[in-house]
C-alpha cells in the first residue's frame, strides 16, 4: 500500500508561501485527518511543530483566558512545550480549539500583533462553535474545508500506477476497457470504505471486516457526539434525524419527509436538529430550485430538500447493508434506489466545486439529480448507478431550458455527444478538466 497523497497539502503550503496569511482554521468533521494533515504538514515544511490539544489537556485554557497578550501567552505554550516556540520556524497547532472559545478569540490578536507565527487550529464541531458568535475574530483567520478522502486520494493509496493514469487523460475519448475494469472494480472498494482515512488504512492493510469495525466506531462516536455537545432537547431529534437518513435515501423522491423520521413530527420541532448536523459537517442539504437562475441559491425552495451523509462508507454502514451486496455484480451501486451512488457524486462535486448544488423537479413529473453552477453557466447533472442511461427527466429539462451542457455520471464509457458529457464514476475527479477539454 502506498501512501495517502492528499490534496489539501498543496492548500497547506499555498497558505505558508503567502505573505498576508491569517491564522488557519480547519474545519471538518471528526474523523476526516485534520490533525493528520496539519502534523505531516509540520514535519515536512518546519523545524519543529507545537501542538496543543484544548479536549485532553483543559488547563491550556487558563494561558488564554487571563491575558490577550500573544507573548506572554507564546511564553506560556514554550514551557508545556518544553522549547522555545521560534517565529518562521515552528508550526503552531491548536486542536479541538472550539473547546476554548478564548483561543479562538485570541487569533485576532496573533494575526494584529504577532503574525510571523504559523498558528493553525482545527477542531470536530467547530461550525457548531463558531455558530453561536461569542466573539469570534470575523475577517482575521483563513479556512480550508476538510472532507473525507475523494476517490482520487483513495487510489493514490491503492493503486498508484492507476492514480497516476487518470490525470493523463487530456481529452474525451473511450478509456481501454483493461483500465476501465480495474477502475471500476478499486471504486466498489472505495464504496465500501468510503473516504475516512482511517477506514481507508483499515481496509487496504486488514481487510472489510476491520474496515466495518473503524466505521462503527466513527458512527457510535458520533453518537456520543450528539449527547456531549448538543442542546439536551436537541439530542433525540438529532438521533432520529441521524438514523433516518438511509430510509430518506431509500425512496424514489428522496426528498426529506419528516415524518419518515418520526410519526407526527413536523419541520419547527426538527429544524435546530438538522442545522446542527449541518454546522457538525455531518450531512449535506441539497435544496430544490424553483428554476436555473443566477445565483442558484436565490431560487432555494426551502421547504423542498435532500439530505445526505458526509461519507459514502459510513452512509453504507449505518444502512446495514449485508456484506452479500459487497460482493455481487454491480449492486453495491444500485442498492436502495442508487443512493449510495448519488450520496458519492455529491461528495466529490462539493470537493470540487465551490458552490453548493441544487436539485430541480417539475412536479412528479421530472428530477434533475443535482444543478451546479459552474463559470455563469447552470449545469444539470444526472447520477445513474445501472446499466440503463435513459433519462427521461434530463431530457425534459433540456427541452424546457436549452443548458449548453449537461453531465451524466454513469458506468457507461467517457464520452461527449449532443451537449452530453459521460463521465465515468470513477473519473468524477476530474471533471473539471473534462469541461474544459470538450
Amino acid at each position: 500500500m502506498s501512501k495517502i497523497q492528499r490534496q489539501a497539502e498543496f492548500e497547506l503550503q499555498n497558505w505558508r508561501r503567502e505573505k498576508r496569511r491569517k491564522p488557519l482554521l480547519l474545519q471538518g468533521a471528526r474523523q476526516v485527518g485534520k490533525t493528520w494533515l496539519l502534523k505531516e504538514f509540520g514535519k515536512k515544511q518546519f523545524s519543529d511543530v507545537a501542538y496543543f490539544n484544548f479536549e485532553e489537556e483543559p488547563n491550556l485554557k487558563q494561558f488564554f483566558e487571563t491575558t490577550k497578550d500573544v507573548h506572554r501567552i507564546l511564553e506560556n505554550l514554550s514551557l508545556v512545550h518544553r522549547r522555545r516556540i521560534e517565529p518562521e520556524k515552528t508550526l503552531i497547532i491548536f486542536d479541538e480549539i472550539q473547546e476554548c472559545n478564548a483561543a479562538l478569540n485570541s487569533l485576532k490578536y496573533f494575526h494584529e500583533n504577532a503574525p510571523e507565527y504559523f498558528v493553525a487550529g482545527a477542531g470536530s464541531l467547530l461550525g457548531v462553535a463558531l455558530s453561536r458568535g461569542n466573539g469570534f475574530p470575523v475577517g482575521k483567520v483563513n479556512f480550508l474545508e476538510i472532507h473525507p478522502l475523494n476517490f482520487s486520494e483513495f487510489l493514490s493509496a491503492y493503486d498508484h500506477p492507476l492514480a497516476e493514469y487518470l490525470p493523463s487523460i487530456d481529452e474525451v475519448k473511450p478509456i481501454p476497457d483493461l483500465f476501465y475494469g480495474q477502475l471500476k472494480e478499486k471504486l466498489k472498494m472505495y464504496f465500501i470504505s468510503g473516504g475516512m482515512p482511517e477506514v481507508v488504512v483499515s481496509l487496504l492493510q486488514k481487510g472489510v471486516e476491520s474496515a466495518e469495525k473503524v466505521q462503527r466506531e466513527i458512527l457510535q462516536a458520533y453518537t456520543l457526539d450528539f449527547s456531549k455537545y448538543a442542546e439536551t432537547r436537541d439530542i433525540p431529534r438529532i438521533n432520529h434525524i441521524w438514523q433516518s437518513i438511509p430510509s430518506q435515501l431509500a425512496r424514489e423522491n428522496k426528498k426529506f419527509i419528516y415524518k419518515k423520521v418520526r410519526s407526527g413530527a413536523r419541520a419547527r420541532e426538527y429544524e435546530d436538529a438538522l442545522l446542527w448536523l449541518n454546522q457538525a459537517g455531518l450531512i449535506h442539504q441539497i435544496f430544490r430550485c424553483s428554476k436555473p437562475g443566477h445565483p442558484l441559491s436565490a431560487y432555494y425552495d426551502l421547504s423542498s430538500f435532500k439530505t445526505y451523509l458526509l461519507d459514502v462508507g459510513l452512509l453504507r454502514n449505518l444502512s446495514r447493508l449485508d456484506q452479500s451486496v459487497l460482493i455481487t455484480g454491480d449492486r453495491l451501486f444500485t442498492e436502495f434506489k442508487g443512493a449510495l451512488t448519488e450520496n458519492f457524486v455529491l461528495q466529490h462535486l462539493l470537493n470540487q466545486f465551490a458552490n453548493i448544488p441544487g436539485y430541480w423537479n417539475s412536479g412528479n413529473q421530472a428530477e434533475v439529480d443535482f444543478l451546479l453552477e459552474y463559470k455563469n453557466n447552470i449545469i444539470p447533472i444526472e447520477v445513474k448507478s445501472d446499466e440503463n442511461i435513459k433519462s427521461r427527466s434530463l431530457t425534459e429539462y433540456f427541452k424546457k431550458f436549452n443548458p449548453p451542457l449537461r453531465i451524466r455520471y454513469s458506468h457507461r464509457n467517457l464520452e461527449f455527444r449532443d451537449g452530453m458529457l459521460n463521465i465515468p464514476l470513477f473519473m468524477i475527479d476530474h471533471t473539471k478538466k473534462l469541461m474544459e477539454v470538450i
